[in-house]
This record gives C-alpha cells, sequence and structure tokens, in this order.
C-alpha cells in the first residue's frame, strides 16, 4: 500500500483524473462561448504545489489528456452529438490550457519554497493567464470565436488572481498546520534531550565531586602508610598502602565514566539558550510531573530579566530541581512562583511555592550532604541529587542560594544569586564543575 501511495505515476493519474473532475464545477464568463473557469484549475495547482517532485509537464500533458476526454463526453452528452472528431475540436484547447500551465509551473519549481507567497501568487496568476490566454487562442483557431477584448482581459487576470492567492492560501495553511506538528515534536524531543542533559549533568557534577573527596582520601592514605613505615609498623603500612591503591584505581574508573559523561554534552559545540526558554522548559516539566502526582499545582513566572547563556544545562539542573522540590512539598494543591530579575550586576532566581514550609531548625540542614525528607513506601530515602549538590553548582558559578520561609503564611522561598558575568561568559560543560572557585 505504502509502495503504491509513493509511486509516481498513479500519483500523476489521481491528479488528472481530480483536476478533470474538479473541472465539471464550472462557470462560462462569455456568453455563447465553451471557454469555461471551472474548480480543476484550482485542484491542479493545489497538487503541483504540494507534489513537486512530480514531472510538472508530463503531468500537465497526461492531466490535458484526462480532461480532454472527460470535457468531450460532458459536450456529446449536452449537445447530442456523437461526433468524436467534432467533440475533440471543442476541448482540445482545454486540454492545452494544462499542457502550458505545468510547463509554466516548471520554470518555478526549484524556486517554490524560496520565493514570497505574495510573490509567487504574482507568477502563478502570470501563469495562468497566459494560460488562458492560450486556450482562448487555440478555441479561435478551431472554432473562430474571439474573445480578444480588454474586457474579457481583465476579467481573466482578475480570476486568475483570486485562483492563485486561493490556492497558495490553502496550501500554506496546510503548510503551516505541518510545520506546527512539527515543531511541538521537536520541543518534545528538546525537552526530553535537556532533562536528560540536566540528570546527566547533577550525576556528573555529582560524582566529580566525588573524585575530589577519593583524591584527598588517597593522599590521606599515602600520608598514614609514610607514618606507619617510620614507627618501623611494616604490617599495617603495606595494608595501608594496599587501600590507598586500590581507592586510586577507584579514582581512575570515576574519570573514566566522567569523560564519557562529558562526551554526552557535546562540549566543542557552543549553543545559546536564553532564560525564558529554560523557564518555559522548567515550566513545562515540573506541570507534567505535578500531574503525573495527581497534584493540582498553578506554575506562575515572572521574567523582568531575560539573556541568551551557553550554561543552560547547570541553570536547568538547579531551577528545575528547586522547583519539582516545590511539587513535592505542594500536598494537593497550591501554587509556584518564579521570579528572575537583575539587581547590581547578580541575576536572582526565586522559587515561592505554597507547601508545608521547612522547620527553622531544618533550614540549615538542608544543604547537608546525604539530607533528605523524601523517602518512598519502603522507608528509602530519594536518590535525587540534592540541596546539596543544587549549592554546590551555585557555588561553581561563584553564587549564593538561601532558604526563607514564604513572605505568605505558608510555603518556602529559595533565593539563587548568580553573578550576571558567569552567565554571560562563553564556556563548555565541564567547566562549571570547578565547584571550589
Amino acid at each position: 500500500m505504502q509502495n503504491l501511495v509513493k509511486n509516481e505515476r498513479l500519483q500523476m493519474i489521481v491528479i488528472a483524473i481530480a483536476t478533470a473532475t474538479g473541472a465539471q464545477f464550472k462557470i462560462n464568463p462569455f456568453s455563447n462561448d465553451y471557454f469555461r473557469i471551472g474548480l480543476g484549475v484550482s485542484i491542479f495547482l493545489f497538487f503541483l504545489l504540494l507534489m513537486p517532485h512530480l514531472p510538472y509537464v508530463k503531468t500537465g500533458i497526461l492531466t490535458g489528456i484526462v480532461s480532454m476526454i472527460v470535457q468531450s463526453g460532458d459536450w456529446i452528452t449536452h449537445v447530442h452529438s456523437y461526433t468524436i472528431l467534432e467533440s475533440l475540436q471543442n476541448n482540445v484547447a482545454a486540454g492545452c490550457y494544462y499542457v502550458v500551465f505545468a510547463f509554466g509551473m516548471s520554470k518555478l519549481r526549484k524556486r517554490l519554497n524560496e520565493l514570497h507567497p505574495l510573490v509567487l501568487g504574482g507568477y502563478i496568476a502570470l501563469i495562468d493567464f497566459v494560460s488562458n490566454e492560450t486556450e482562448l487562442l487555440l478555441r479561435g483557431v478551431f472554432l473562430g470565436t474571439n474573445t480578444f477584448y480588454f474586457k474579457e482581459w481583465l476579467l481573466i487576470m482578475v480570476i486568475a488572481v483570486v485562483r492563485s492567492y486561493f490556492a497558495i492560501g490553502l496550501y500554506n495553511s496546510i503548510a503551516i498546520s505541518q510545520m506546527r506538528l512539527l515543531h511541538a515534536e521537536q520541543e518534545k524531543r528538546m525537552e526530553q534531550m535537556l532533562n536528560i542533559n540536566s540528570g546527566l549533568y547533577g550525576e556528573a557534577f555529582y560524582l566529580k565531586k566525588a573524585m575530589d573527596t577519593i583524591e584527598g582520601i588517597t593522599a590521606d592514605s599515602y600520608d598514614l602508610y609514610r607514618k606507619l613505615n617510620e614507627d618501623n609498623l611494616k604490617g599495617y603500612s603495606q595494608r595501608t598502602l594496599g587501600i590507598a591503591q586500590q581507592i586510586h584505581e577507584v579514582k581512575k574508573d570515576s574519570q573514566r565514566i566522567l569523560a564519557g559523561l562529558l562526551k554526552l554534552f557535546d562540549s566543542e559545540v557552543v549553543v545559546h539558550m536564553s532564560l525564558s526558554e529554560i523557564m518555559h522548559f522548567v515550566e513545562k516539566g515540573n506541570q507534567e510531573y505535578s500531574e503525573m502526582l495527581k497534584k493540582k499545582v498553578i506554575i506562575e513566572k515572572e521574567l523582568a530579566f531575560n539573556l541568551n547563556t551557553t550554561h543552560y544545562v547547570p541553570l536547568l539542573t538547579i531551577i528545575n530541581n528547586l522547583v519539582a522540590n516545590a511539587v513535592e512539598a505542594i500536598e494537593k494543591n497550591g501554587t509556584i512562583h518564579i521570579r528572575v530579575f537583575e539587581k547590581e550586576e547578580d541575576v536572582y532566581f526565586i522559587v515561592i511555592d505554597s507547601g508545608k514550609g521547612i522547620p527553622d531548625h531544618k533550614k540549615e540542614l538542608i544543604f547537608e550532604p546525604g539530607y533528605t525528607t523524601k523517602y518512598n513506601e519502603e522507608g528509602i530515602a530519594a536518590t535525587g541529587i540534592g540541596l546539596s549538590h543544587v549549592r554546590d553548582i551555585v557555588h561553581s558559578f561563584g553564587g549564593s542560594i538561601a532558604v526563607a520561609s514564604s513572605e505568605k503564611a505558608n510555603g518556602t522561598q529559595f533565593v539563587v544569586r548568580l553573578p550576571l558575568t558567569s552567565l554571560i561568559k562563553e564556556g563548555r560543560v565541564d567547566g562549571t564543575f570547578n565547584y571550589d572557585r
């Protein structure tokens, strides 16, 4: 079935039949004349625009033949004449119209997507006018008719313009619908990619920090080995040396894993994303997350400042985690308000939720490594990157993060401050992993 749809000959036959059928819905602008203006031309033009891969001239010849046969049959029926030669003589000019029209369109085929629709409509209207005049000329030769007067020419030109822009408008409406579907699909894929990159970034940042910890443990182990060796505790010193070597191997394995993760970010390609786009993906992703948790959460955005930055992955990681935590803090219904503004060469990201809030005695603990309030039904702690790593990512930009009670009755407010220079500075993803800077 798919091969039939892709078959060019079948497509040409379908166009010819559809055009010939549509041509039966017609008007006769000139009295006592067989010249007619039908819907077939609009159908023919629409298909040519929709299928630029077809050979236009061959399609025009086939359409002209089928149209001539159909109109000849219609002519025989109406005049009750069975003279085939006479019927062809009356309708061969109508068939030639499609050949001339297709030939003119073949000259535009390579530029269909380049020309502005208004300019393209003008060209097609001119082709339509020339094709109609060719048909009239041939009718004058075969039938002796004469319609070469200014009034008739003006009428034909007006009809050509209306018909051309009607077909182009219909084609563009379909093209716009397809572009919207394609844009929605691309946005969905980009959202999935950003979510994956955000998660990978958090894990890579966590791994980098763990590697630094491992390096410190290795150094301490070697230092302990030397001291034990100096104290003639050979047995203990050798065991300590073995432990240090094993830790060093773990570090080398971690380095290989981190190098593989960093390759996934394609850090050689510099891509910019605006803060408004980042907020859009944060809002959309967490709106879906709240629906998955069967919660009714309204996410509001207040963007008083915008810029393009190459550090969209770590920014998305920071804001997305804060908003996701806010979604989890809301029991069933609530609101989350995200504010972005600039103040004294710093960019502020404020996330305010209407959840249950954080007790004062726990506000200093939430940034500690391993601290969590989220457990599943089996009592196992959550495995997200946690606020401690969010804080470390913020610190890697030279910024700060603070938590406070919301100005409202309940809820929590997180305030992230990032230096403007750190966001506008060109950089690679792995450049933000220096969280001690």
